[in-house]
């Protein structure tokens, strides 16, 4: 702000641009703060340089920003990342099922339908390296046990028998190619999506992302490296997703090269 003399015409016209962009990509929690890193203006301490300035300074923002709004405490999605028996003379017959909670909040006592078996159980004990707690919920990493045995291993998700993710092996996705090498329409790519591993291939790119307009160029075929596109990809196995907005977590998957074990691209779930 320093260098156009702290004008609240220039703030302004900048704050009003970025509410056009943002509006585009249906961002809307943005605040506008107006600074100066050279003399430290709104960073620390309010400035008596931007007196039309109500809001808060930089610092203040971060601190107290709201960010639970981000987490899903309501679709329960519990990625099952490894099953612990351990087989001893103690705890002879613990079956327990370890993960971090993605979304929504589990107590024992909550009826769990089991993906992909569709075995029912009810949750026995919520455990953690500190004991036994009440409730579950995101980011936490857990220990669950159920009052029946269910065959349950990596890569299956304890969720809600009334709320269930999408389980489909064709997958709608906006990629973030990250590769040198251009991404190939058929190719053949390893995923990672929560704890879930498999295979897929890249059946069809629906459109490439103008980055300065936002169009949509559905002729433009080559996805190279930093380019944004929709692509639709069919898995070796179901994948039980939501959309992105919805859940980050069961919203996001990785694309890997099987040849150099390279992350080569980020996708959101639409």
């Amino acid at each position: 702000m320093d260098l156009v003399e702290y004008k609240k015409e220039v703030f302004d016209k900048i704050v009003e641009g970025y509410r056009k962009v943002a509006s585009k990509l249906n961002i809307k929690d943005v605040h506008f703060i107006p600074i100066s890193a050279l003399h430290g203006d709104n960073v620390v301490d309010k400035s008596n340089n931007t007196d039309w300035y109500k809001g808060p300074t930089l610092l203040y923002l971060l601190e107290n920003i709201h960010i639970a709004s981000d987490i899903n405490h309501i679709d329960c999605r519990f990625p099952v990342q490894c099953v612990i028996r351990p087989q001893s003379q103690e705890y002879h017959d613990f079956r327990g099922y370890a993960g971090r909670v993605a979304s929504g909040i589990y107590k024992p006592g909550d009826e769990v339908l089991v993906l992909p078996s569709g075995f029912t159980a009810k949750i026995k004990s919520i455990e953690t390296f500190d004991g036994e707690i009440e409730e579950a919920f995101p980011p936490m990493s857990v220990t669950m046990t159920l009052d029946s045995d269910v065959d349950i291993s990596r890569g299956d998700m304890i969720v809600r028998e009334n709320n269930t993710p999408s389980s489909s092996q064709d997958v709608e996705l906006m990629v973030c190619w990250l590769s040198e090498n251009n991404l190939q329409l058929n190719g053949k790519y390893a995923i990672r999506h929560t704890t879930k591993e498999a295979r897929c291939i890249v059946k069809d790119i629906r459109y490439k992302v103008d980055i300065n307009t936002f169009h949509r160029l559905e002729d433009e075929k080559v996805i190279a490296m930093n380019d944004i596109a929709r692509i639709h990809i069919r898995t070796t196995e179901p994948l039980f997703t939501d959309s992105y907005r919805k859940n980050r977590i069961t919203g996001s998957l990785v694309l890997i090269d099987e040849a150099t074990n390279e992350t080569v691209g980020a996708g959101m779930i639409v």
